[in-house]
């Protein structure tokens, strides 16, 4: 009896298999139609050219994340290899600039899914890979530090593009020193730019000196996500603009993220510091330029206090020492001013 049941299901297991393929297929699709019509999805044009169009474009899991009352901030992205090959996107950290690379790529996948996107309206040409280097991590398991994973992932998706390609990179060589990471990555940018196949890419940095690139390639082109500065505070207006962007603002990020004061306020001084020394050494040998600005930054001369926003010694021998005439001054003078900053001291 068992063996005459086994028989006849297996008459129709053929049939079974299509039933739950059919179940599966339509369970997707009416996922996607009701996902677009709840959320207010665009109907894609997919076709045979080489451009990558969407306005007021949406990261689908982002805006379904966000607070009750805040919407999310849409952008507009085109990409086309005979234009806007490459975008450069600049701006400070927590601004965006991740989020639209991710949400270029997840709308060009869900597109050529079949599904509808999360935009005004989008036209893309068929993609036949998408390529990311996006996060920091390591792989200690194999020895690979960070740096040495990104390179791998990096090598990786060089050597397999075609001119269908879509890349995203961020953030490429901030594992390594200053100069190899600016090194590296005005490289692969002139690489993509000057290439056989020339892919559309997306390429968010933090090192400012590559929107220089905009002015030596027709095909790159400078964007940064938008700030509005209030006093010392920063706002991210999360919005892409034609143009690059010359501050990282990472110390404010560092003040937003909960750094104590002192090290907020230590960190201000130093990058003053160091933009000073930039503007005074123009001429400067570009191999030692970071080295020489290093050393020449004055030493912190007193303990963090855990409870004081500042050090009232120091601050009381600075304006002290800076008051002094020294050369108007005689030896005696000099003697009896130094007791007196002691005194400062031993209060």
């Amino acid at each position: 009896m068992f063996e005459e049941l086994v028989v006849k299901a297996a008459d129709y297991l053929e049939a079974l298999q299509n039933n739950a393929k059919t179940l599966a297929t339509l369970d997707c699709i009416l996922s996607f139609a009701f996902i677009a019509g709840k959320y207010n999805y665009c109907r894609p044009i997919v076709d045979e050219g080489f451009t990558l169009e969407f306005t007021e474009a949406r990261h689908p899991v982002i805006e379904r994340q966000l607070p009750l009352g805040q919407a999310y901030v849409p952008n507009d992205i085109l990409l086309d290899n005979d234009d806007t090959q490459i975008m450069m996107i600049t701006g400070p950290n927590m601004s965006g600039k991740s989020a639209v690379l991710r949400q270029t790529a997840l709308i060009t996948l869900m597109a050529q899914m079949g599904s509808f996107v999360p935009a005004s309206s989008a036209r893309i040409g068929i993609v036949d890979k998408i390529f990311t280097r996006v996060g920091a991590s390591d792989n200690i398991s194999s020895g690979e530090s960070t740096f040495m994973l990104e390179m791998n992932e990096t090598a990786s998706i060089m050597n397999n593009i075609s001119k269908r390609s879509l890349i995203l990179l961020d953030e490429i060589g901030r594992g390594t020193s200053t100069y190899d990471g600016i090194s590296i990555a005005w490289s692969l940018a002139e690489f993509l730019h000057n290439g056989k196949v020339r892919p559309k890419t997306l390429f968010a940095t933090h090192y400012h000196e590559l929107n220089e690139l905009a002015e030596k390639y027709p095909h790159i082109k400078n964007y940064n996500v938008a700030t509005k500065e209030i006093g010392n505070k920063v706002i991210f207006l999360r919005k892409l603009t034609e143009g690059g962007c010359e501050h990282s603002f990472g110390i404010h990020v560092a003040a937003m993220a909960g750094m104590p004061r002192d090290i907020i306020n230590r960190a201000m001084e130093i990058l003053q510091d160091l933009e000073t020394k930039t503007i005074d050494n123009k001429d400067m040998d570009a191999g030692n330029d970071m080295r020489n600005k290093a050393k020449n930054i004055a030493p912190n001369n007193f303990q963090l206090s855990l409870f004081q926003t500042a050090d009232p010694e120091a601050a009381a021998l600075k304006n002290s020492i800076k008051a002094l005439d020294i050369n108007a001054m005689t030896p005696i003078e000099c003697m009896l001013k130094l007791h007196e900053l002691k005194k400062i001291l031993d209060m």
